[in-house]
């Protein structure tokens, strides 16, 4: 018995450790970002969107970005419908989008971008690629505020993500403030520290020049996001945090469709993190920094969490057993720890919600619930522990008004 209690302890030492590394980095989120430089419209763009069955929402993303406040010769918008079976490509045409139609079978978003993007590197026109989902919705200023970005230094940056509909339903209040939270925390943070911004969904540009010594887009799972971050990292390559740019995204709105979506993303993630390991951990080997540092704690994160439940299951197992704990001291334990969390959690969400301004009629819901939502977060880690996803499934969006830009 006293063998286990030691593992235990150490097992939770080790956990409270990253645990406590996540809570001391996000404090810098609470301080302003240094705004970028104001500059002339220099970088010409290519935006890339690969769309599969997109039909009522690739209009109005295309729309968003061809009313961009930057010289309309200066970008050009193409789409890349890949099996789909409505009429994805007609809206984007007429919306206005270039259309690249894959050359070969496309399994996951990609393989889209990788078609797309070598054959528009092949003709050397563009300075720089951003990349979109289908759902989304550009603010006028996404592309100049990119350009601000590079003609500062960037090589990799990525945007801020907000909401389409944060009050539809709890679910997508809970979105709204996990992506907020995400954002202040961790992007944010990250920028302050000099560390290296995550890439997570869409809106992230990338200078030509460092595309194409990675090879192009050539990600090979269903988080290509992810994995193109894990690229950068161990490339060397920090990935900047550029909070004007702004990116709109359609979240979830019921709880079934949600779980689908993040145990994709908590199974690419884990996926990522083991393919890439080796290549992060040389580099971290090469020259022992705090951003590659930060890097492997990111990508250790999601099996901290899934690990996290074995000292408690481990303790349950052990009660009935001579020399256990009492079960009435685990079970009033286990409830005042769990009300402390929710409390801890809610509070969180007050915060974040102030800070971003999203703290308005609508957002109770999300607000009460997202220690549910966080909770949810636990046993999606776990099952992506022993079995991964592999196929990515669709997740069917409807048509939202384009929300209307306000002053950042």
């Amino acid at each position: 018995m006293e063998l286990y209690y030691c593992a235990i302890l150490i097992l939770n030492l080790l956990l409270g450790a990253v645990g406590a590394y996540f809570v001391v980095t996000a404090v810098w989120g609470l301080r302003r970002s240094r705004p970028l430089g104001q500059f002339q419209p220099r970088y010409r763009f290519a935006v890339l969107i690969a769309a599969r069955n997109e039909e009522k929402v690739i209009g109005d993303l295309v729309r968003s970005l061809l009313a961009q406040d930057y010289p309309r010769e200066l970008f050009d918008v193409y789409v890349i419908p890949n099996n789909c079976t409505d009429h994805t490509a007609r809206e984007a045409f007429l919306a206005g989008a270039k259309i690249i139609e894959p050359a070969y079978p496309v399994r996951y978003k990609g393989d889209a971008l990788r078609q797309a993007g070598d054959r528009l590197l092949a003709q050397g026109r563009y300075d720089a690629f951003c990349v979109f989902d289908a759902d989304n919705v550009a603010d006028p200023r996404f592309l100049a505020e990119m350009n601000n970005a590079f003609c500062s230094g960037a090589v990799v940056a990525r945007g801020r993500n907000k909401s389409k509909n944060p009050t539809s339903s709890w679910v997508s209040a809970c979105y709204t403030i996990y992506f907020d939270m995400f954002n202040l925390f961790f992007a944010q943070a990250r920028e302050n520290c000099g560390l290296s911004a995550n890439i997570i969904g869409t809106g992230f540009g990338v200078r030509t020049s460092f595309l194409q010594e990675l090879g192009g887009f050539c990600t090979q799972t269903i988080t290509e996001d992810v994995e193109f971050f894990a690229q950068c990292a161990a490339a060397g390559e920090r990935v900047w945090w550029v909070p004007r740019a702004i990116t709109y995204d359609e979240e979830p709105e019921s709880f079934r469709l949600s779980l689908t979506q993040r145990r994709r993303w908590c199974s690419g993630s884990m996926e990522v993190a083991a393919r890439y390991a080796p290549q992060i951990g040389r580099r971290l080997a090469e020259r022992l920094r705090w951003r590659e540092m930060d890097v492997v704690m990111f990508f250790a994160a999601p099996f901290a969490q899934a690990l996290a439940v074995i000292p408690l299951g481990m303790t349950i197992l052990l009660a009935p057993l001579p020399g256990g704990p009492a079960l009435w001291l685990l079970l009033l334990t286990g409830g005042l720890w769990l009300v402390a969390s929710y409390l801890v959690v809610t509070a969180l969400a007050v915060l974040v919600c102030w800070r971003c301004g999203c703290l308005r009629r609508g957002m109770a819901k999300g607000i009460v619930t997202f220690g549910l939502f966080m909770a949810s977060w636990l046993p999606l880690q776990v099952a992506c522990l022993f079995h991964r996803t592999t196929s990515w499934r669709e997740i069917a969006h409807g048509r939202r008004p384009v929300p209307v830009r306000k002053a950042v």
